[in-house]
């Protein structure tokens, strides 16, 4: 992938649920190697955008590329293997309670590569640590705090190396201190692998400690009202909604 390609390109998306349009226009680049935060109040399409980026929706109108290949082009097969160079983390965690989190850890390895058990075994334990889980592998979901499942599940995202990594609102249902945690996670693994990172958020703390960029999703316009560094938006911007929204204010 060249430097200068954007690891996603979002290019006059129109977002449609029947005949509701979510999104209208939009368009953003992510660069490679980047903290992109997707942001904005409840029901103003970030979630949506999110999935069309993974390729989850074809845009009625406008496109969507991946280190320059647009998405609506590739057959199923093509899309597949595209969807193998990305994670996502869910809010859940999404993890199967039925399997331990060495399990968990393991199955995309299984699924999708050849690998003999000793090589995914390493693996596994390699991405555990990276999350600083490692030792709890046996373990259930059942048995994991909020914070340890976000966090297996993260390791699970990572299994295969992906590219680019999505979050959907990671720090949802944590508390101060396991949130916390979370976010030097993500940030020392941007850091230590140059991993693409796609995050939804509304969580202020989290946009602010680990975004490079961020764009700000408008339920009302159905577009991008602000985007850029979210510490020179909220001393600069002259906009009043993203002035609230950056400062966490209300109008009187």
């Amino acid at each position: 992938m060249k430097p200068d390609i954007p690891a996603i390109a979002v290019e006059n998306l129109t977002a449609r649920y029947g005949e509701r349009t979510i999104l209208e226009g939009v368009t953003c680049a992510v660069r490679p190697g980047e903290v992109f935060l997707i942001i904005g109040g409840s029901g103003c399409g970030k979630s949506t955008l999110l999935k069309y980026m993974i390729g989850l929706y074809t845009p009625a109108v406008g496109r969507v590329c991946v280190h320059g290949i647009d998405l609506s082009t590739l057959d199923e097969e093509a899309l597949l293997g595209m969807r193998k160079g990305m994670g996502v983390l869910f809010q859940s965690g999404a993890l199967i309670g039925s399997m331990t989190l060495f399990e968990n850890v393991a199955l995309p390895l299984s699924e999708h590569t050849r690998l003999p058990d000793e090589t995914i075994a390493r693996i596994v334990r390699m991405k555990l640590a990276l999350v600083d889980l490692a030792g709890y592998e046996n373990l259930y979901p059942a048995e994991l705090s909020g914070g340890m499942k976000k966090r297996a599940g993260l390791a699970r995202a990572m299994a295969l190396d992906p590219k680019i990594l999505f979050f959907d609102e990671p720090s949802s249902g944590l508390d101060p201190v396991s949130s916390a945690e979370l976010e030097a996670t993500i940030t020392r693994i941007n850091r230590g692998t140059g991993t693409t990172m796609v995050i939804v958020s509304h969580d202020l703390d989290l946009i602010f400690h680990i975004a490079h960029r961020m764009v700000l999703l408008d339920g009302e316009t159905r577009g991008i009202i602000a985007e850029g560094d979210p510490h020179q938006l909220r001393e600069t911007s002259r906009d009043r909604r993203v002035i609230r929204f950056l400062n966490r204010t209300i109008e009187e």
